[in-house]
C-alpha cells in the first residue's frame, strides 16, 4: 500500500464515529458548549435582574470614599481613603497572619512530628495526645476559645502579665518593644540582603561539601549575616533608630508594637490547629525513610540530632513537601474565619464594603480573586521547590 493511500485511510478513520479520537473531540466540544451556554445564561440573567432593580455594576465603587475605620492597618489608612485602599489593607492583614502562621506552624509541627517518634515514652505520648486532640476540634471553636481566653481571662492593662522585661500580656493583646526611626527601612533592607545572602551561601556550602567533603558552618555564618547586615544598613543610612518600649499610660499601653486580641487569637488558633496536621506529615515523611539509613548513620557514630538534620530530614522532604503544600493552602484559606472574631481580614473588609455599596457580586469576586492569586502563588512556589529537591535519575 502506498504512503498516500495509507494517509487517506487514516484521514477517513480519524473522522469516523468508531474512532476514539473523533468521539473524544465531539464530547469535549459538546461539554464546552454546554458550559459556555450555562455561563452565558447566568451572566445575562444576573445583569438583567440587576438592571431591573436599578443596581449599578462594575468596580467603579473602588475609587469612592470608604467612610469606615479599620482597627489594624499595616499601611496608612483613614476613613477618608477609598474602598480600594480599604480592601488592600484587608488583603495585607490576611497575608500577614498567613505568612506568620505558615512559619510558626511549620516549626511547631516539625518539633511535634519528631517528638512523636521519640524514644522517650512520655514525650511521644504527649505529642500524640496534642496531635489527636487539636486535629479533632473544629478550628472555629478553637478561635472562639483563644479569643475568650485573651479577652476574658487575661488581666487588664494595669495588672498585665510580664513574661519578659517590657513585654506585656493583657486583655488588650500583646505589647512588645519595637524599633522605630528614619533608618527602619534601611534595617529591613539589610535583613532582606541577609536572607538572600544566606540562601546563596547555603548553595555554595552545599556544592563545596559535595566536592571537597568539608562542612561549612552555615548556621553561624547566617547568624552573623542577620546581625551584621542590618547594623551596616543602619550606619549607611545615617538615620535615627531607637527602641520604642511600651508603657502604661492611663487605661492602656502606648509605644512599642501592639498585637490586638483578634490577631493573637487568630494566629494562635491557626498555628495550633495546623501544626497538628503538619506534625503528622512530618512523622509520615520521617517514617518513609528506610531503616537502613538510620542504622548506617548510627553505625558511624552520628548523634541523633545530626542524623535527623543531615540524613533523615533531607530525604523525608521529598515525601513531606506535597502534603505540606495542602496544609499551607488550608491555613491561608482558613484565615477567612477571622471574621468570626472581628479581625479585619479581606473577607471582613469586603463584607463591610458590599454592605455599604450594595456591590455584592463584585465584592465576592474580589474575595475569590484574592484567595485564588494567593493560593496559586503558594502552589507555584511549593511545586518549584518540590521539583528542585526531587531525585534526578541518571
Amino acid at each position: 500500500m502506498t504512503k498516500s493511500r495509507s494517509s487517506q485511510l487514516s484521514r477517513r478513520r480519524r473522522w469516523s464515529w468508531s474512532d476514539p479520537g473523533t468521539r473524544a473531540l465531539i464530547y469535549q466540544v459538546l461539554i464546552l458548549s454546554v458550559v459556555g451556554l450555562g455561563v452565558w445564561y447566568l451572566v445575562s440573567n444576573t445583569l438583567h435582574n440587576l438592571a431591573a432593580r436599578n443596581i449599578s455594576t462594575g468596580f467603579g465603587f473602588l475609587n469612592e470614599e470608604a467612610g469606615f475605620a479599620i482597627g489594624e492597618h499595616p499601611i496608612a489608612y483613614s476613613p477618608a481613603d477609598t474602598y480600594g485602599r480599604a480592601i488592600m489593607v484587608g488583603l495585607l492583614n490576611t497575608l500577614r497572619v498567613s505568612v506568620i502562621g505558615v512559619i510558626a506552624a511549620t516549626l511547631l509541627g516539625t518539633i511535634l512530628g519528631i517528638a512523636r517518634l521519640s524514644k522517650n515514652w512520655l514525650i511521644a505520648r504527649l505529642a500524640g495526645l496534642y496531635i489527636e486532640v487539636m486535629r479533632n476540634i473544629p478550628l472555629l471553636l478553637q478561635l472562639f476559645f483563644w479569643y475568650a481566653i485573651i479577652t476574658e481571662v487575661m488581666p487588664g492593662p494595669r495588672q498585665a502579665l510580664t513574661p519578659l522585661p517590657h513585654v506585656f500580656v493583657s486583655n488588650r493583646g500583646l505589647m512588645i518593644p519595637w524599633l522605630q526611626g528614619d533608618a527602619m527601612d534601611w534595617v529591613m533592607g539589610g535583613l532582606a540582603v541577609a536572607i538572600i545572602s544566606s540562601v546563596l551561601l547555603g548553595h555554595w556550602a552545599k556544592r563545596r561539601q559535595a566536592s571537597t567533603g568539608q562542612i561549612f558552618p552555615l548556621g553561624r555564618a547566617a547568624l552573623g549575616l542577620f546581625i551584621v547586615m542590618p547594623i551596616i544598613a543602619w550606619l549607611l543610612s545615617g538615620g535615627s533608630l531607637q527602641l520604642n518600649v511600651p508603657e502604661l499610660k492611663g487605661f492602656n499601653f502606648v509605644g512599642g508594637l501592639s498585637l490586638s486580641p483578634e490577631f493573637a487569637a487568630l494566629l494562635a488558633g491557626l498555628v495550633i490547629y495546623t501544626s497538628a496536621f503538619v506534625a503528622e506529615v512530618v512523622r509520615s515523611g520521617i517514617q518513609s525513610v528506610d531503616m537502613g539509613q538510620w542504622e548506617a548513620a548510627s553505625a558511624i557514630g552520628l548523634p541523633r540530632s545530626r542524623l535527623l538534620r543531615l540524613i533523615i530530614l533531607p530525604q523525608a522532604l521529598r515525601v513531606i513537601i506535597p502534603p505540606m503544600t495542602s496544609q499551607y493552602l488550608n491555613l491561608t484559606k482558613n484565615s477567612s474565619l477571622a471574621v468570626a472574631i472581628g479581625y479585619p481580614d479581606i473577607v471582613a473588609v469586603a463584607n463591610t464594603t458590599l454592605n455599604q455599596t450594595g456591590q455584592a457580586i463584585e465584592g465576592i469576586l474580589i474575595i475569590m480573586g484574592a484567595y485564588l492569586v494567593v493560593s496559586l502563588s503558594i502552589s507555584v512556589f511549593m511545586n518549584w521547590y518540590n521539583k528542585r529537591i526531587a531525585l534526578v535519575e541518571r
